[in-house]
């Protein structure tokens, strides 16, 4: 009977609890993953007879399409408002307005540019509960004693209100308006089309009121669709069999849009086209002289639904002048552009939404989302090629654009990047993370084809590690993983949960006490430094007897167990400066209580192999070896303004923190290369970091240096020394030896 009663009590406690965990953290919102609260629908505002009537779009300088200066439309005339007393609840009303669900940031002193006009807007004092930003209580609309200078920008959420309805206040100007409306889509019509992923072809429909509706095809220009494909994440549009579409519409009656669209096709997103007229409509429900508008977009080659048989053969892929690195997911990264055999980057400088759509384009993506700037993606290495870059929106390269070639001064801290559309492919709906504590961590899942229908299945772990991690993570959009895991912990929680309750409570009470934390946004970049190595490198005779610590720690060559204490091994020596161009600190996988402690070199090893070092001949076979452990990981300096966090000393934490760098002197044992029993010749040195991947980075490419070596048995060079992925992929070629920094588990 006891026993009966304590389960209902326990459920009850249990419940309880749930319910004051998240009434304690429901004002930090909801991770994504986890089920929306219901948006309250959008209702026209009912406004009084004598309140101004304007219209707001967002202009200028744009590194995202829901961001711009404030522009004011009255009396006949394009304005801006002053940044004089704004803030994020004038932000928020400016949004709201333009049918954005919130408002995400603002910015003073023109950041978007300069606009034109009066400045109608000065000392606006919202509360943020305004219906149209001429309630706000300000000087008077037109009185101003500001310069373009002080032109207020805003950023809104990518997030449309549900059900918001586009009202026009000023016909006559409808033209001069950026569109809005709650969303966009490509529907498939054709049922060949529809079984396609991802949907290439289909009606332009849009969202307004809570309807979807077709647009008429009466003022449709082929700027336009190209705007639309690049959206979708296609770059470009193709021709289509309008026949078919015509005998469609006559079966079912289409629901226009009131409007047409008037684009430039430069756009990044349909929000910043222009509304075309008032689009005319028959009492039949059909527009003059017309029909809903298709588009038909091309795929990039990666995202293709069908193979492009026959055309591998038949042409050689050049290889590309720009790429993308350091980023977490699929179409966004560092750019980075080919010029005389060398990658280098892009100085941020003028860097916008218009010169990143033309680097997404041509990649195969559609749209840039967004243009970043400040080395938001990493910093790269090697030169910057470009800087102040000027696009016109329908270059076929980023190298065709127009840049100042004077202009020095850039450092890798201005690096440009981009986050391109990329077509919706559904890879995400195919893989899930189950049993875990949040929606970021947990079981791999995957939905399969069995017996004829879709199930879920589960991973097998044998093999698993950081990379397949990496993938897992990519696919669902989560960025970079922090962790892979060989454990049963997500199945046995799940078995604790049914048959302990007091346990779990335990627990619940210990893993619940917060939200659930964000997805890892960033992760590390390691990058050696190779004019350091090339600089430092030189050759000792040292005896035996003083190498004792070095062979305990299998330093040395196999051939050095047989070698008396008052011989001598040579030596190759150089330094290593192990810079963080990541964006977030390096820290080891295993915590300090699994740290090796070594008595004979009195310190403690975070990671067994942190560093790889091998010679190589010209034809590729392995020579001589070497290999460190982390032993001291730590910021030995870092750039200016940049503080250091980790010093290994006093058992310390260790680590290497971004913008800093860890350096691994000459001087120290196991810095070094055993080559007692190497042949004079030409070589290629190769040095490797965190050759098992058991530390997740943003980019793995540039992991491994290579040298050219040349030993003509009393002295030894280094030159050619490069970081992998610096050189063209023919000059790299040179180079044998490793192509990836993958090795064998020693």
């Amino acid at each position: 009977m006891a026993a009966a009663l304590i389960l209902p009590r326990c459920t009850l406690a249990l419940l309880a609890l749930l319910r004051l965990s998240g009434a304690q953290y429901e004002h930090l919102g909801y991770p994504p993953g986890y089920p929306e609260p219901e948006q309250e629908q959008y209702s026209a505002p009912q406004l009084a007879p004598d309140t101004p009537r304007i219209q707001l779009r967002l202009a200028g300088d744009k590194r995202k399409h829901n961001e711009g200066r404030v522009e004011v439309f009255y009396a006949g005339q394009w304005g801006t408002v002053c940044d004089d007393d704004f803030n994020i609840h004038s932000a928020q009303v400016v949004c709201r307005e333009l049918g954005y669900l919130e408002a995400v940031s603002w910015s003073p002193s023109s950041k978007y540019g300069k606009g034109e006009g009066p400045v109608w807007f000065d000392n606006l004092h919202c509360t943020g509960k305004e219906k149209t930003l001429a309630l706000c209580p300000s000087n008077g609309i037109g009185v101003s004693d500001c310069k373009h200078s002080e032109d207020v920008g805003v950023v809104c959420s990518d997030k449309r209100i549900p059900g918001f309805k586009f009202v026009n206040t000023l016909p006559n100007h409808v033209e001069n308006l950026d569109i809005q409306v709650e969303d966009v889509r490509i529907r498939a019509i054709l049922s060949s089309y529809r079984k396609r992923i991802p949907v290439t072809e289909g009606y332009v429909e849009v969202k307004d009121g809570g309807k979807w509706k077709q647009i008429c095809d009466a003022d449709w220009t082929e700027f336009n669709g190209r705007v639309i494909c690049g959206m979708f994440g296609f770059p470009g549009e193709r021709k289509y069999n309008a026949r078919v579409y015509k005998m469609f519409a006559r079966r079912r009656k289409p629901s226009y849009w009131d409007f047409s669209v008037n684009c430039t096709g430069t756009e990044a997103h349909l929000s910043s086209c222009k509304l075309g007229r008032v689009a005319s409509a028959k009492a039949n429900g059909s527009c003059s002289d017309g029909l809903p508008v298709v588009v038909s977009c091309v795929p990039g080659r990666a995202f293709a639904p069908t193979p492009m048989t026959g055309f591998r053969k038949a042409f050689r892929q050049e290889q590309p002048l720009v790429r993308l690195r350091g980023g977490a997911i699929v179409g966004e990264g560092r750019v980075e552009v080919l010029k005389n055999g060398e990658w280098g980057t892009i100085c941020d400088d003028h860097w916008n939404l218009l010169s990143a759509t033309v680097v997404c384009r041509e990649l195969g993506f559609g749209t840039a989302k967004e243009a970043l700037s400040g080395g938001r993606l990493g910093q790269g290495m090697g030169p910057v090629h470009m800087n102040e870059v000027e696009c016109s929106g329908f270059e076929k390269s980023i190298t065709e654009c127009l840049f100042n070639k004077e202009a020095v001064g850039c450092s890798h801290e201005e690096d440009a990047a981009v986050r391109c559309n990329v077509p919706a492919m559904g890879f995400q709906e195919r893989l899930r993370l189950s049993g875990g504590r949040n929606p970021y961590e947990g079981r791999v899942e995957v939905l399969v084809e069995r017996n004829g229908s879709l199930a879920w299945g589960t991973v097998c772990s044998e093999g698993w590690g950081t990379m397949e991690a990496m993938v897992v993570c990519r696919q669902l959009g989560l960025g970079f993983a922090s962790n892979a895991f060989q454990t049963l912990y997500f199945h046995i929680f799940e078995q604790l949960m049914n048959a302990y309750c007091g346990c779990v409570l335990l627990t619940l009470t210990a893993r619940c006490s917060g939200p659930p934390p964000p997805p890892p946004p960033a992760a590390p970049d390691l990058v050696l430094n190779p004019q350091v190595v090339e600089q430092t490198t030189y050759m000792e005779d040292r005896p035996m007897f003083m190498l004792q610590c070095a062979f305990e720690e299998n330093c040395l060559s196999s051939t050095s167990s047989q070698a008396p204490a008052n011989t001598y091994r040579r030596l190759l020596r150089f330094s290593s400066q192990i810079h963080n161009n990541g964006q977030s600190d390096f820290r080891p996988k295993a915590g300090r209580h699994s740290w090796v402690w070594h008595d004979c070199h009195r310190h403690y090893h975070s990671m067994e192999v942190f560093t790889v070092y091998d010679l190589f001949s010209l034809n590729g076979t392995k020579v001589a070896e070497g290999h460190k452990a982390s032993f001291c990981l730590e910021d030995s300096e870092c750039d200016e303004g940049i503080e250091k966090v980790y010093e290994c000393a006093n058992f310390g934490e260790q680590g290497i923190t971004v913008g800093c760098w860890d350096t691994y002197r000459h001087d120290i044992d196991c810095q070094w290369v055993d080559i007692t029993e190497l042949k004079p010749g030409d070589y290629i040195f190769q040095i490797v970091i965190n050759p098992n991947y058991e530390v997740p980075e943003s980019d793995y490419s540039n992991n491994i240096m290579k040298c050219r070596c040349r030993y003509d048995g009393h002295r030894v060079w280094m030159y050619s020394c490069h970081n992998g992925g610096s050189l063209s992929t023919e000059t790299e070629q040179t180079f044998p030896g490793l192509l990836n920094n993958q090795v064998t588990h020693r």
